[in-house]
């Protein structure tokens, strides 16, 4: 099939790319020409496993093309896909302004039938606004309501790619949410997804307002899980149990699962905290107050002070000590810093009077840019890291820590000393290399 993407970020590109893994043409369309440069160019701009090999190769074998002309790629479509961003505005509401955009091009471009999907995530009932903007701007074109009628369908397909496993989650969905109005669209949808749904992949046929519902009810149940966690975390601290056996014990039960269980300093990235505060202005706009996504999110907003916490009570003083950071981004597997647990303890660390030594395996540049240079050094290893550090500070568990020889580490501290807020060592191992070791979720002796 062709299919045109229209956006070229974290969802967008990795939609353009799986599908012309697929085996459709497929073109990627975004107005920042500047990075449709460095994509015709082979770079990528955002790291995700998996990616720039797929990308590389469609586009070698010419089903992945990269553009900023939104005209001849509309034209040329059987289906459209909206990717663009739908970033929190000033009253926490989705900022819906480029998807509409994006709906008004649509609308002045299209030419025979042709499905425009929704990929972004979007409150309930932005899906009909999007079809009533294609709808003026096709009026405004002289289409008469049949022709009108006849040339578009609107589809909200939500996404439920992890950052770091994006790619596989594509390729290897667990369900495919597609919420329509008409049999016709729902042809051309089946007939698109066909090769996931032989995988076995649940194909979810609903209306359009569940399925806008569905995306942001999964993530704010994800982060309700987090949120509930780290609350146990810090009662555990408070009456003597251990976070990690409790999780352990209810994760256990098939009803709860283990995942989304692992205590910490909190959930970011670009999805949780905007579609947790999203869906709570859209509840209030309906008349709906989500008391327990409030509670969720306040209780996130103080597990990210978590840590600091612990490092300024074991010290006292802050000014004149410095620490080794390891891990900037806000989970393993990407390089994506937004609403990082680093961005809130790294400045009040600094504030503090700490010096820091910084290591991410890829999200360096990033970091530079977040968090500038004074009063840190940006190293080229996590081992260099501990060079003249007071104590070692763990932000994101990369699998290359949990490996690392923590006699190796021990050594090369001025204190033996560990704050982790992750979790990711045995408690048994810390002990044996003498270490001192505070984590999250269990009371010191």
């Amino acid at each position: 099939m062709k299919i045109t993407v229209i956006g070229t970020g974290y969802v967008g590109l990795v939609t353009g790319t799986c599908f012309a893994e697929l085996g459709n043409e497929v073109v990627c369309v975004d107005i920042d020409t500047h990075k449709i440069e460095r994509l015709n160019q082979g770079e990528i701009p955002i790291y995700e496993p998996g990616l720039e090999e797929l990308v590389h190769r469609n586009s070698k074998e010419g089903r992945l093309k990269f553009t900023s002309n939104v005209q001849d790629a509309i034209q040329g479509a059987e289906v459209v896909f909206s990717a663009v961003g739908t970033p929190p505005n000033a009253a926490h509401e989705a900022d819906l302004t480029a998807v509409m955009a994006v709906a008004r091009s649509f609308g002045q471009n299209v030419g025979e039938y042709t499905v425009f999907v929704n990929k972004s995530t979007v409150p309930v009932g932005t899906t009909h606004k999007v079809a009533e903007v294609i709808r003026e701007a096709l009026r405004a074109r002289g289409k008469s309501p049949e022709e009108i009628q006849e040339l578009f369908d609107v589809v909200d397909n939500p996404e439920f790619l992890k950052e770091g496993a994006a790619v596989k989650d594509f390729l290897n969905p667990d369900r495919i949410v597609v919420g329509l109005e008409s049999e016709k669209a729902e042809e051309v949808m089946r007939h698109l997804y066909r090769p996931l749904v032989r995988n076995l992949s649940p194909f979810v046929v609903t209306d359009i307002a569940s399925a806008e519902i569905i995306k942001y009810a999964s993530n704010a149940f994800l982060a309700t899980k987090i949120s509930f966690i780290n609350e146990v975390a810090r009662f555990c601290e408070a009456a003597g149990g251990n976070v990690r056996e409790v999780a352990k014990g209810i994760g256990l039960d098939e009803r709860i699962g283990a995942r989304f269980l692992h205590a910490g300093i909190g959930y970011g990235g670009s999805c949780f905290p905007k579609d947790v505060q999203a869906f709570i202005q859209t509840g209030k706009n309906h008349g709906y107050p989500f008391k327990i996504l409030e509670a969720v999110e306040a209780v996130n907003g103080e597990q990210k002070k978590v840590l600091f916490t612990k490092i300024r009570d074991y010290y006292g003083d802050l000014k004149g000590k410095t620490l080794a950071v390891w891990g900037l981004s806000f989970k393993p597997k990407t390089d994506d810093m937004r609403e990082a647990p680093s961005l809130t303890v790294l400045p009040l660390l600094s504030e503090a009077g700490a010096r820091l030594r910084l290591f991410d395996p890829v999200a360096m540049e990033n970091a530079r840019g977040l968090l500038g240079e004074k009063g840190i050094t940006y190293c080229d290893t996590s081992m260099e890291t501990l060079d003249g550090a007071d104590a070692l500070v763990i932000l994101t568990e990369w699998d290359e820590f949990r490996g690392v020889d923590l006699t190796a580490v021990k050594d090369r501290l001025k204190e033996p000393v560990i704050f982790d807020g992750r979790n990711i060592y045995p408690l048994e191992e810390v002990q044996e290399a003498g270490l001192t070791y505070i984590d999250i979720g269990r009371k010191r002796a």
